[in-house]
Parts: structure tokens; C-alpha cells; sequence
């Protein structure tokens, strides 16, 4: 794999990277594929509001695609893993109320295909949505 180019998205992409091992991202030619993003600040805060934790991993992943050349219209494909309390045997509305809006705004109408799964742990205790995607960079825009 000598194309892979491998990055560490700045902030908290560096912190996780010294501390887990692992990158934020890589992209193979025209093909980038991000790992989980939180909704974390660059100190792995999380925000009390899931409309803002949801906005912020949105933001993560913007931030993410960039260290590739990539942005939210490049994004084919959207994997979201959202905390669901034991017991619920569904994804709440207020996490799909904001997953819609955060979709339309970002991707100027198109409307990638989305897998959604609902998880009882994330990798932070207080996590309750996680977001990576696969993106594809169009040369010919």
C-alpha cells in the first residue's frame, strides 16, 4: 500500500494517535476512509447536549476529511453509531431530527447511503454518537 497516506487530524487526532496508536484517517488515491468521529472537543470533551455532540462529531469529520483533501460532498457513504439506554429497542428521534439537518446542510443535496447502528458503549464513557464515513474525491469537480 505505498499510495496509503495515513493522517492524524490536528488536536485530538494527535493526542489519540500517541495515545492509542491509531490515525484519524487515510486516504488511497481518490478514496478516503475516516475513523470514528466523537463529538469531542480537541481535549476529548464531550458537551452535555446531543444536538451539540452530534454538530461537533459533524464538525470532526469536516475536520478530518480536510487533512485528506476531502469535504463533506466528497462523503458516499456515512456509518453512525448512536449510545442507546438498555432497554430502548430504537434510535431516539432527537439523534435522527439532528442527523437530517447536519445531512442537509452539509452535503448540498445529495444524500449519501447510511448505515445506522445503535450501541450500548462508545469509546468514551460519556458518548452517545459516533460518526466515520468513506469519501470519494472527485478530481473532475
Amino acid at each position: 500500500m505505498s499510495n496509503a497516506t495515513f493522517r492524524a487530524t490536528p488536536g485530538y487526532g494527535e493526542t489519540l494517535r500517541k495515545a492509542l496508536g491509531y490515525s484519524q484517517a487515510v486516504r488511497v488515491d481518490q478514496r478516503v476512509e475516516t475513523s470514528g468521529q466523537g463529538g469531542w472537543d480537541d481535549d476529548l470533551n464531550i458537551p452535555d447536549s446531543i444536538e451539540e455532540e452530534i454538530v461537533r462529531a459533524f464538525d470532526n469529520v469536516e475536520r478530518t476529511l480536510a487533512t485528506c483533501g476531502a469535504t463533506w460532498k466528497d462523503v458516499i457513504h456515512v456509518n453512525s453509531y448512536h449510545k442507546v439506554p438498555q432497554g430502548q429497542d430504537a434510535i431516539g428521534q432527537d439523534h435522527n431530527d439532528v442527523m437530517a439537518e447536519q445531512f442537509r446542510a452539509r452535503l448540498d443535496g445529495r444524500a449519501p447511503v447510511w448505515t445506522q447502528t445503535g450501541v450500548t458503549v462508545l469509546g468514551l464513557p460519556t458518548m452517545r454518537i459516533e460518526i466515520r464515513v468513506t469519501a470519494f474525491i472527485d478530481d473532475g469537480r
